[in-house]
């Protein structure tokens, strides 16, 4: 055994250098082939980037866009009608009146009619006051009234018979020159004046008498509708305290506050007097019930006098007679055969209108978004250049405007499409409709 124990133990530590180095082989070989493949597939995707670029399709050739604007037009419409004024008001009665007894006294009976809301009827008794005190002051009256016929009669016979023996003695002393004339209390003159005056007291007492009596009836003017009351039977009134209050049913008012523009358009506005039915100026009241409209016909009764001193408005009264008719259905599609009556204009009800002003020799309805800033149209001619054309606004409504100017009938003008225009302007046109 020739081998020294050293010799083993270096033998041993060598193996770890000798992994080592076959480690470090295997890495440099795996490196390469990673580079091979990665060298491999960027050539691989080259070819295919350049095979895809090679065999792309031409692009199509497409023209130019035009630069001529396209925009929207619309015909201007001639108008022939009168030009409608809008406005808005709240319903008013014509007439209102507190009712309260002219007398004082107990009341024994009350018309069931007699209750807000209620329907009165002109001179319906609406209640009564205990009449027994002022019939007895009309038998008293009547009394003394007859006992003063008595006393006259009787004064004009003394009179009479006064006046005879005057003239009997007269005749007598017809040769007399001391004859004087007979003075009035020799005649019975003032006596019987007395009498006069007497039974002419007690006839105005009797007149008071029976008109106290007269006043315990309480009747409605006129007829109307009750808006409320505070009466019932037992309950004392007194002479001049509101017991309840009354408004006329035969007609309404609506106070429509007007610009000097829309005022001017008026036909005869401050011709006008109130009262005297002139029903010239034609007037339709729209109000609205649940989700339907219902209209009233009625005119133009008169313009107060003054602006109104918060809006500096000028106030136009239109006067709906019979409101509590039933009101037509105003429906979008105008057929009304199969609505529902409609209900009665209510006192207090804001409500549309529509007045039937002037109509101008020469005006166009137009949509109301072809007027443009500066009260100008844009209108066509020659169907593709544009022109701007200055009017003048005679009236606005949601959808349309009425205008004057250097327009011609279904001549085309833009509502849409530009934002800008310039005279003499190229477009390219689409009609929308009619206004």
């Amino acid at each position: 055994m020739g081998i020294s124990i050293p010799f083993f133990v270096g033998l041993i530590n060598a193996k770890p250098h000798i992994g080592s180095a076959c480690t470090e082989k295997r890495k440099e070989m795996n490196r390469g082939r990673n580079l091979l493949m990665a060298g491999a597939v960027l050539l691989t995707s080259l070819f295919f980037a350049s095979l895809m670029v090679w065999l792309k399709p031409e692009p199509e050739l497409r023209p130019l866009p035009t630069q001529i604007p396209f925009v929207t037009t619309t015909p201007a419409v001639a108008g022939a009608s009168a030009i409608p004024v809008y406005g808005a008001g709240t319903v008013r009665p014509v007439a209102e009146i507190d009712v309260a007894a002219e007398i004082n006294g107990k009341v024994v009976w009350v018309d069931p009619a007699f209750q807000s809301g209620g329907r009165v009827r002109k001179g319906q008794v609406l209640f009564r006051i205990e009449d027994a005190d002022y019939r007895n002051r009309v038998q008293q009256a009547q009394a003394n009234v007859a006992a003063q016929q008595v006393v006259l009669l009787q004064e004009e016979e003394e009179s009479r018979i006064a006046r005879a023996e005057y003239a009997q003695y007269k005749r007598r002393q017809a040769d007399s020159t001391s004859l004087k004339e007979a003075g009035p209390l020799v005649l019975r003159q003032p006596q019987l004046e007395a009498a006069q005056a007497a039974l002419g007291r007690d006839s105005a007492m009797l007149a008071d008498a029976e008109l106290a009596l007269s006043r315990t009836e309480v009747r409605a003017p006129f007829s109307g509708i009750v808006r409320i009351e505070s009466i019932d039977v037992g309950q004392f009134a007194v002479a001049g305290q509101g017991v309840g209050r009354l408004y006329a049913a035969d007609a309404v008012e609506v106070v429509v506050p007007l610009s000097d523009a829309n005022a001017v358009l008026i036909p005869g506005l401050w011709e006008l007097e109130a009262g005297d039915g002139d029903t010239r100026v034609k007037a339709r009241v729209i109000a609205e019930y649940g989700e339907r409209s219902y209209a009233w016909e009625g005119y133009v009764d008169r313009a107060e006098a003054s602006l109104d001193e918060q809006t500096r408005t000028i106030n136009a009264i239109v006067r709906v007679p019979d409101p509590f008719a039933s009101g037509t259905w105003a429906g979008a599609d105008g057929d009304n055969a199969n609505a529902d009556p409609g209900p009665p204009l209510l006192v207090g009800k804001f409500v549309k209108v529509r007045i039937e002003g002037i109509i101008p020799d020469r005006y166009f309805i137009l949509r109301r978004s072809a007027l443009r800033p500066g009260n100008e149209i844009w209108a066509v001619r020659d169907d593709k250049l544009l022109t701007i054309v200055p009017v003048r606004v005679l009236q606005r409504s949601d959808d349309k405007v009425f205008v004057t100017g250097t327009l011609e009938a279904g001549q085309a003008v833009v509502i849409g499409g530009i934002q800008f225009a310039t005279e003499g302007m190229v477009v390219q046109t689409a009609v929308r409709g009619d206004p």
